[in-house]
């Protein structure tokens, strides 16, 4: 069978310049290699694919109520643990603290998983906000982590297109980063969604103003 080897040894070998279990061992050595990167490859695939399932199922669920899913509840929560269940992953498998709640338990889970980050999300990364709502009702903006979604795609503008459960259902929301206070672009796309209301003197926050953080599909 011939060989595949770089042309330096193949022409040492042929005048006996080098022993040829020296070139056995070039040949290994690249056979590894190729090994190596393919399974890379294959491994970076396997990380997509796992996102983009997520993604899907998180689409699917737009426009509809999680009133007839009795296994979740009908908030946020329970959005982001059905398109997770697709890909067989609960995410409050760990349970929840004495005080806490759904999002807080998912975001420790993934500072534990070390799936936290502030980078480009991909398809099927969870999106984190804080201060959404008065949750302890006490008027003031000390609420900690409120609310979850699940990123869809990334527009070419830097437009993060994530699904989240609002009073309206399930919906698809955007946020820009690069424009934390901005609504609309001169063209009337939308760059950020409301996701505050105006409240005792203090006027609606963006998305973009309230966001917290990633956390990666293939860390949770």
């Amino acid at each position: 069978m011939l060989r595949k080897l770089p042309l330096s040894l193949l022409l040492a070998e042929l005048l006996g310049a080098v022993p040829a279990e020296a070139v056995s061992r070039g040949a290994v050595k690249a056979s590894v290699g190729s090994r190596k990167s393919s399974g890379a490859t294959g491994s970076r695939k396997a990380t997509a694919s796992r996102g983009a399932r997520v993604a899907r199922r998180a689409g699917a669920l737009v426009g509809s109520s999680l009133r007839g899913y009795r296994s979740v509840p009908d908030d946020c929560s329970g959005v982001v643990r059905l398109a997770y269940r697709e890909v067989g992953v609960e995410l409050l498998s760990e349970g929840m603290r004495p005080g806490e709640n759904a999002v807080t338990a998912m975001y420790r889970r993934a500072k534990r998983t070390r799936a936290l980050h502030k980078r480009t999300p991909k398809p099927g990364d969870l999106v984190f906000f804080r201060e959404t709502y008065d949750r302890n009702g006490d008027g003031r903006r000390n609420d900690g982590l409120t609310h979850v979604g699940v990123v869809e795609r990334v527009e070419k503008d830097g437009t993060v297109v994530f699904v989240h459960r609002t009073s309206r259902g399930v919906k698809r929301g955007r946020m820009n980063l690069r424009h934390p206070k901005q609504h609309e672009a001169r063209g009337g796309s939308v760059l950020n969604d409301y996701l505050r209301r105006a409240e005792r003197g203090q006027r609606a926050r963006f998305s973009g103003e309230l966001f917290s953080g990633y956390a990666s599909s293939s860390r949770l």
